[in-house]
């Protein structure tokens, strides 16, 4: 039993793979997606550390809902948001349309979904 609480818990694997297609939506009551320099920034924001607004400028793109990008890379579980009890992933993109195609960047893997044809 001790052998089993000493050894580090492992985290689920993200849900979505590198390579796909998604297409980026928040869920919330605004549809577009904030797309983070950083993976840290991406963390921080969802817990509800920002210095202030021009820091959300200088370091975040605006994604329109509908927007295409690829999976690069993915932490999961590593995003936890300030009201929630869910930990969510970290979402590596490149985006492939839109004012900002070929741009990579970091969402909240709630902004991403899989891509219906």
């Amino acid at each position: 039993m001790l052998v089993v609480l000493s050894l580090p818990a492992l985290a689920a694997p993200c849900v979505l793979p590198s390579g796909k297609v998604v297409i980026l939506k928040s869920e919330d009551i605004d549809p577009d997606v904030f797309v983070w320099d950083s993976r840290q920034r991406v963390v921080d924001y969802a817990a509800g550390y920002w210095h202030d607004t021009h820091d959300v400028l200088n370091h975040s793109m605006l994604a329109k809902p509908g927007t295409r990008a690829v999976i690069v890379q993915c932490e999961p579980g590593i995003v936890r948001p300030k009201y929630v009890a869910d930990a969510r992933d970290a979402v590596g993109i490149r985006l492939v349309n839109g004012p900002n195609r070929g741009r990579y960047g970091w969402v909240n893997s709630q902004d991403v979904h899989e891509l219906v044809r």
